[in-house]
């Protein structure tokens, strides 16, 4: 049944009617979204988490994004919504830092994202436990659920013939954890997030059929597809940046490392370690202090909570330390407060956070871009969700340029050659897609 709301169509169809299984549709759907310049798509993949992972959605459009005079992005994005009647899809961007405090990024990008993008679908797809329901600003939904349905899905991902290399080698990189470990030393910040990029040149291959890939060896709750004409997000984070409820904000920063066990036992005492490890307990204690701090720009006074500390939870190629912080958008705040006065996140900055942005400039030799920014939704009732960018490739199309960035946390105690170790294992999920191990 097709109902109009708002301007806009909705029709209902029951999983149980599909002729294909949910998975299979699902790659129906982000094959036939391929004809698009925009489109966005966003998995739980059934983790149970948290407040839950992403909503189950792919969105798309014909159309062009919202446009951006990007001097003043969140009060502009907060005068924009005022009139949004549809849910809006995208992501903020690393370097709007430099709207949030006298910052510059100088660095290479070789990627090119815009500091900011959301566009309005013409049509969005929400996966429910038994149903799925089709939203259209236009009345074809039942054409393009037939379209959808005669679409055929492509073939398992061929691995491109591709040299991965490093902008920064293993000697450049110990040197500089040390530099960051002086200017603890000398007072300037407790803890720094050091990242370093991967990259390939001259790379053909099928975004949509890597990023299926991705996800089925590192599925996460907050995993997404974003196409933007020539340019791909193919995300597997597990890190939520920020989520509105109502009046509820819930940030959840991920501080703490540890590979997979081999048997459930290793995995156990693997886990245990990680959960008793003084290094990665100060990581994360100091993290949310600095997410406590910022939520106090927008929350009222006395509703900041800590309602998990130190929590480990286990993702295909790691575990996680991760730690829940929750409070109570003031009244006379709108969502671009509570996304400004947290941004960007402090897990990938360091504390405090400003001289640490200053020092990753500094020390890095990428500009971030997408990467450690933050990609979701907005709904329509203003609440939204948004993730961290991290275990993300991003690729340009039109040039062949492919890039994934990680890092790790450092403190004074770091070792460097171990974080270097922890930079290649967070780098193990996307290696593994693209054939290299």
């Amino acid at each position: 049944m097709i109902s109009s709301i708002h301007m806009a169509y909705t029709f209902q169809i029951s999983i149980a009617e599909l002729p294909v299984t949910l998975d299979v549709f699902r790659r129906q759907v982000l094959t036939w979204a391929q004809q698009f310049p925009l489109v966005a798509s966003y998995t739980s993949n059934g983790i149970a988490y948290p407040y839950g992972g992403f909503d189950e959605l792919i969105a798309v459009s014909a159309g062009q994004p919202v446009e951006w005079k990007q001097e003043n992005s969140f009060e502009e994005l907060e005068q924009k919504l005022t009139v949004q009647q549809n849910i809006w899809c995208g992501y903020l961007g690393y370097d709007l830092k430099n709207q949030v405090e006298k910052l510059s990024s100088e660095n290479e990008d070789r990627v090119g994202f815009p500091p900011i993008f959301f566009f309005e679908p013409e049509l969005y797809l929400n996966f429910q436990s038994n149903s799925i329901s089709i939203f259209s600003i236009k009345d074809n939904i039942l054409d393009k659920l037939g379209q959808i349905r005669a679409t055929p899905i492509p073939a398992h991902f061929e691995t491109p013939s591709l040299v991965l290399r490093q902008k920064v080698n293993k000697e450049d990189y110990i040197r500089n954890v040390q530099r960051v470990r002086d200017y603890i030393r000398d007072g300037e910040v407790y803890e720094l997030n050091y990242c370093m990029e991967f990259f390939a040149e001259e790379v053909k291959l099928s975004p949509l059929a890597l990023y299926l890939q991705l996800n089925a060896l590192s599925p996460t709750p907050f995993s997404g597809f974003l196409k933007y004409g020539d340019l791909y997000l193919l995300c597997a984070s597990p890190e939520r940046f920020l989520k509105k409820e109502g009046h509820k904000l819930i940030s959840q920063p991920i501080k703490g490392t540890i590979r997979r066990g081999t048997t459930p036992e290793e995995d156990l005492i693997l886990q245990q370690q990680l959960r008793n490890d003084e290094k990665e307990l100060a990581e994360n204690m100091m993290i949310v202090d600095l997410v406590r701090n910022d939520l106090r720009r927008s929350c009222a006074t006395g509703t900041i909570q800590v309602e998990e500390m130190f929590g480990i939870y286990g993702f295909r190629q790691v575990s996680q330390m991760i730690s829940t912080i929750t409070g109570v958008l003031r009244p006379e705040n709108g969502i671009a407060d509570a996304l400004k006065g947290a941004f960007p996140m402090g897990s990938m900055t360091g504390a405090p956070k400003i001289r640490a942005m200053e020092l990753i400039e500094e020390l890095e030799v990428t500009k971030r871009g997408l990467y450690s920014g933050a990609f979701g939704y907005v709904k329509p009732n203003q609440d939204f969700d948004f993730n961290v960018v991290i275990r993300s490739v991003q690729y340009n199309a039109a040039i062949g340029y492919l890039s994934f960035m990680v890092g790790s946390a450092i403190t004074y105690d770091s070792i460097p050659e171990q974080e270097y170790e922890e930079c290649l294992l967070k780098a193990q999920g996307i290696r593994i897609a693209l054939g290299l191990e």
